[in-house]
């Protein structure tokens, strides 16, 4: 069975379906040479902005989102950063929002099972603002959000992924 779906967004606006994933790892990128996987270069969108064009150019090759015994890591393959929000990256019970950077070439364990474990048990929810999925991650490329940057709230990013885990 599947052990995530995968949504890509343009900033408000989801673009394509839900990409499944069933094998252990998947390629999410704008253009690859050889390979298969969820390739974003191929999902049309009326009237795209040209931030969105830009940033769309920027994603390469991506990531490789890889499902290990330990958790999920994501690998940035692309040449610009990658931006990543996920409840076990997050400080537990504190209001502020951790966004990490993620630089080509480096990985980072987007998703921790055993912190989730524990979070699910200990979870504050008076601490969310709004809906808050514990099994979804939020990668952007090339463009951060959260207190640091500009933008405060990843809809304002050009180009962003959704991954919803399976319980």
């Amino acid at each position: 069975s599947h052990w995530c779906n995968v949504a890509y967004w343009e900033h408000r606006t989801r673009v394509g379906r839900l990409y499944t994933v069933y094998e252990q790892s998947v390629s999410i990128f704008y253009d690859l040479p050889q390979g298969n996987g969820f390739c974003l270069g191929q999902l049309n969108l009326d009237n795209r902005s040209e931030t969105v064009r830009r940033t769309r150019s920027k994603i390469g090759y991506g990531i490789l989102l890889s499902k290990e015994p330990d958790g999920v890591w994501a690998y940035n393959r692309s040449e610009h950063p990658i931006f990543v929000n996920s409840p076990t990256l997050d400080i537990p019970n504190c209001r502020t929002l951790i966004v990490r950077k993620v630089m080509p070439g480096y990985s980072i364990k987007v998703f921790d099972y055993e912190k989730s474990c524990l979070l699910q048990h200990t979870a504050d929810l008076d601490y969310a603002d709004g809906p808050y999925d514990p099994n979804s991650v939020r990668i952007s490329f090339a463009k951060g959000w959260g207190p640091c940057y500009s933008r405060q709230f990843i809809t304002s990013c050009p180009c962003w992924l959704e991954i919803l885990l399976s319980n």
